[in-house]
């Protein structure tokens, strides 16, 4: 089968390279307001300011926050695995190590899974970080593909000097965001990098096909398998491979459930996450005095005891394997919070993708003396390993947050480790003496 990639068909941006670049150096150089910029589109433009908002590097590599090991085993569970051969035929038919482009698959956070295609493609994008483990979201390297797809969860095409990254500029890239076919959640991206003929009309009716076929694929092996279920094991129930609790910035937790045939959410209330947050936090068991202090700030049993009751009910209908045991209220499997993930990556160094997945504080509303005191406890755990431990990208990412900006010592430090001629120490310094005043 020929390369669909191998008509070079070129799709002149609407603004010559040379006038992108220059809009691109006034930007960077804090002429916010040149008139170059209004010739840039406009999707470019806004990516690029929140490129430059976000402290994305202009001219660095993306940061690699995985071993071998760890990116071979997070591929192997995430649910774009089971389709990367649909991936393969549709976008690298023939011989994919001479097709002229190279397709990467990545997680919904932007870190690339999977790069494949061209081998000369891939040795030279491998120079500017394109590989598999590398975080290319927005954020992180600015205006491109796959991270403004994901950004603004749609298909985008990006050409050369739109790029935020100088290093990027070079190439062309087509990029689609793929969804779970059920809750709409998003699972990851897919793009096709190479020269021009990777922003063709037919690279985006391309992309998008293959994401839209990769949803359809999902859906149907789900329902394939929940049909075929009751003839294979008609006592039990389809297998949760894993449950998530998100707490982070909400004050109605969501409830994620992926299972072997289906994937789910579902919103709590307020009360029931707080008692599931504290439950999953104290895997051994609580009596009820105890759960009802920490939820309620007194040993209010008789007021814990309804709430409870409900609570299973829920469960039951949402997620059956978590209904809680009693004597003591416990959890009969485990249950993550996207509290542990934001501290393990934190343990592990990976400070900059623990900020991106920190999303705000512990249920921000809560007063469940429980809650307030695991809130607190983030908190100080993330300033202490960002003022201790982080590299100074990541700690000017800090610094961009609502704890991180307004603390004093914090702000100083970013100046103690920035060059000296850094353009960024003005806006420091002027942060610093708004908070004197």
């Amino acid at each position: 089968m020929s390369s669909p990639w191998s008509a070079r068909v070129e799709v002149a941006p609407a603004t010559s390279r040379l006038l992108i670049e220059r809009a691109h150096e006034e930007l960077l150089a804090g002429n916010a307001g040149d008139p170059r910029l209004e010739d840039v589109r406009p999707l470019v433009r806004e990516s690029w300011r929140r490129s430059l908002a976000s402290d994305a590097a202009a001219e660095g590599l993306p940061r690699l926050d995985m071993t071998a090991d760890e990116l071979e085993a997070y591929r192997r569970a995430h649910p774009l695995a089971g389709v990367m051969e649909m991936v393969r035929s549709l976008l690298l038919p023939g011989s994919p190590e001479e097709s002229g482009v190279i397709v990467a698959v990545g997680d919904a956070s932007g870190r690339l899974l999977w790069v494949e295609g061209d081998r000369g493609v891939r040795t030279l994008t491998g120079d500017m970080g394109f590989v598999a483990g590398a975080d290319w979201a927005e954020a992180s390297v600015g205006t491109s593909a796959p991270g403004t797809a994901l950004a603004l969860d749609r298909a985008v095409q990006i050409r050369q000097a739109e790029h935020f990254n100088r290093f990027v500029q070079p190439w062309s890239c087509t990029a689609a965001p793929v969804h779970d076919p059920e809750t709409r959640r998003l699972l990851g991206v897919i793009d096709v990098t190479g020269g021009s003929e990777a922003v063709t009309p037919q690279a985006q009716l391309l992309v998008d096909a293959t994401a839209r076929a990769i949803e359809g694929e999902l859906l149907v092996g789900r329902l394939r398998s929940r049909a075929e279920s009751p003839r294979r094991r008609p006592s039990r129930p389809t297998a949760v491979r894993h449950a998530t609790l998100r707490v982070l910035g909400r004050d109605r937790a969501l409830l994620e459930t992926e299972g072997d045939a289906a994937a789910s959410v579902v919103e709590l209330s307020a009360r029931h996450a707080e008692i599931l947050l504290m439950l999953a936090r104290h895997r051994e068991g609580l009596s009820a005095e105890a759960l009802a202090d920490l939820v309620y700030g007194e040993p209010a049993v008789e007021t814990l005891r309804p709430e409870m009751v409900r609570l299973r009910k829920v469960l039951e209908m949402h997620a059956p394997h978590l209904v809680p045991l009693s004597r003591p209220y416990r959890l009969p499997a485990e249950l993550e919070t996207d509290v542990q993930h934001v501290v393990s990556l934190l343990d592990r160094g990976a400070h900059r993708v623990a900020l991106a997945a920190y999303t705000g504080p512990v249920l921000p509303d809560s007063v469940a003396p429980g809650v307030e005191e695991l809130r607190a406890s983030v908190r100080a755990t993330l300033r202490e390993t960002m003022v201790g431990e982080a590299g100074i990208e990541a700690l000017l990412a800090y610094a961009d947050t609502a704890d991180g900006g307004e603390d004093a010592e914090v702000l100083r430090l970013c100046l103690r480790m920035l060059p000296a001629r850094s353009p960024r120490r003005a806006g420091l310094v002027a942060r610093l003496e708004a908070l004197g005043a």
